[in-house]
């Protein structure tokens, strides 16, 4: 009888999490209140890279992702500034980074600059770093890079596992039926 449950339990918790790994990723609108950047770097030149200027703090971009990218398990991480030059581009100046995860499906890389906030720069060299973009000045400058996952390969990571969970299943209760048969 309890073998029949665990199994019936496998096979829908199976069947829920493939319908997580098959349901599309959220499409994201451009930035909200920003001019999309074409500056090199910012369109085709790095692959899954898009880049805004604006006005928005950091917690109104921050805001607009997390109500646009959403998911059953997001998880959202800060890293350093300086983690940024590693995902995005070696170049790229950073105030902030984020990254927002939706397990074994894809990862969104939210890299902020504010120039007036920017602690690489001292205070008095700041302003030669103003963000001016079409004759307009903006506070900060947003770059996001995503990292999609083939759902080939989301199913292929989700069996290899749960291939790995159930060997460790199996084998603890082989050694506790082992212990207690003894």
């Amino acid at each position: 009888m309890i073998k029949k449950i665990i199994l019936i339990l496998v096979l829908v918790s199976n069947l829920l999490f493939l319908s997580y790994l098959l349901s599309p990723t959220p499409s994201l609108p451009p930035l909200a209140n920003s001019a999309i950047s074409n500056l090199p770097g910012d369109t085709v030149q790095v692959s899954n890279v898009s880049g805004f200027f604006t006005n928005q703090t950091r917690q109104q971009v921050i805001n607009f992702y997390k109500a646009n990218y959403t998911g059953p398990f997001r998880i959202i991480l800060n890293h350093p500034p300086e983690k940024a030059r590693e995902v995005i581009v070696d170049t790229i100046p950073s105030y902030y980074f984020e990254e927002f995860i939706l397990p074994f499906k894809e990862t969104l890389y939210i890299n902020g600059y504010e120039w007036q906030n920017d602690v690489f720069t001292k205070l008095e060299n700041r302003l030669k770093n103003k963000l001016i973009y079409d004759s307009k000045e903006y506070f900060s400058k947003i770059t996001i890079r995503r990292f999609p996952v083939s759902i080939k390969n989301r199913l292929v990571n989700f069996f290899i596992v749960e291939a790995g969970i159930l060997a460790i299943i199996s084998i603890y209760y082989i050694k506790v039926f082992k212990k207690n048969a003894s």
